[in-house]
């Protein structure tokens, strides 16, 4: 009875090694040890075949496992019998060997339908229009079904026929060394078929460019950056395959009085002096229409009022922010007479106030 060596020191590697490193332990014995690198070398044979079924248990967390804590007789009553042949070798490990033939080694048939691309169509929006949602429609040029052939690629009458290069498999098959490796048939690109009469509308494609209107829904409260999915409205499939999707992303065009901040609206209103200091009603415009609101007496620059529920409404609940309002006030210029001696009364009884503050401020303060 033959002993089977320790799959880590057939690869060359620790027991901790990671993935990375049992895979590039093993593309440096597969390509040592290939066949046609050692032509009628039984030695070198069995090498490649020890190191593939060694990799083979080592890459597979499951097996791995098994082998750590019983060895080879745990993976022998687990049911693993190794590799049959070279053919289940190069099946398994398919993506190394791709780099030592030089072609890809794909063993499965395309299908003949494909999904649609997707498209994206950039919109732009007004304030209003973003904040309370609206319905638009949109242009948009994209390829669609052929109606002569109804989307088959072929002439009315007419139908694909089966590719003679690889018989309808979708795939041919090539000599390199011992192995027979399997890749996509180049004449029918994986259809396993061919267009012999191709449509005249639509030259075999089954696909011709058209336009469409398209109903695009906003929600109220969408911002700049969103993103709507059209299901379906993207290009047509190829030779039956599903549509594409639409994105429609949104651009929202900056308003003239307000701003933004998140569901909150802000705005700016200038108010005087003297309407800061002795409070005043004024009327401030808002997302629905014009508000009456009272001037706080003794308002300071930058202080602001805040509208409960004016705002813009929530994409997640529905729910409106508020509207804040920042109170600007302005300076008087090119005063009058009157007024300049009325200012000059005021000034005088403050700066005795202010005079009398700082006395008693610093009452005291000195050494």
């Amino acid at each position: 009875m033959t002993t089977k060596r320790d799959y880590y020191d057939i690869l060359g590697t620790n027991r901790d090694a990671s993935n990375d490193e049992l895979k590039a332990a093993y593309r440096k014995l597969a390509l040592k040890f290939h066949p046609d690198r050692n032509p009628d070398d039984k030695s070198a044979e069995e090498k490649f075949k020890e190191a593939a079924e060694a990799y083979g248990v080592l890459q597979d967390p499951q097996k791995r496992d098994i082998y750590d804590q019983y060895g080879h007789q745990g993976l022998d009553r687990s049911g693993f019998s190794g590799f049959g042949g070279f053919d289940d070798i190069f099946s398994s490990f398919g993506d190394i060997f791709e780099d030592f033939f030089g072609f890809k080694t794909g063993r499965e048939t395309r299908s003949r339908s494909m999904r649609g691309a997707d498209l994206r169509y950039n919109l732009s929006l007004s304030f209003m229009k973003a904040a309370f949602g609206t319905e638009t429609e949109i242009d948009i040029e994209k390829l669609e079904p052929c109606t002569v052939c109804n989307g088959s690629g072929c002439e009315p009458g007419t139908q694909p026929e089966t590719c003679t290069h690889c018989h309808g498999t979708g795939q041919v098959t090539r000599s390199q060394g011992f192995f027979t490796v399997r890749t996509v048939c180049p004449a029918c690109q994986g259809n396993g078929q061919m267009i012999s009469h191709p449509c005249s509308n639509c030259r075999g494609s089954g696909q011709v460019m058209a336009r469409k209107n398209v109903s695009v829904k906003i929600p109220a409260g969408v911002s700049s950056g969103s993103r709507l999915r059209l299901s379906g409205e993207g290009e047509a499939g190829i030779y039956g395959g599903p549509p594409g999707d639409l994105y429609v992303f949104i651009n929202v065009e900056p308003h003239e009085f307000f701003e933004r901040n998140d569901t909150d609206v802000i705005c700016r209103v200038p108010i005087s002096f003297v309407q800061a200091t002795l409070s005043d009603k004024i009327t401030v415009p808002t997302l629905n229409g014009d508000k009456t609101i009272e001037i706080p007496k003794g308002t300071q620059p930058g202080d602001i009022f805040r509208l409960r529920g004016e705002g813009i409404p929530s994409l997640r609940n529905g729910r409106r922010g508020d509207q804040i309002i920042q109170f600007v006030i302005k300076t008087p210029t090119n005063l009058n007479k009157k007024q300049e001696e009325l200012l000059m009364e005021f000034a005088k009884v403050e700066s005795g106030k202010l005079s009398t503050k700082f006395k008693k401020m610093f009452k005291g303060s000195h050494v």
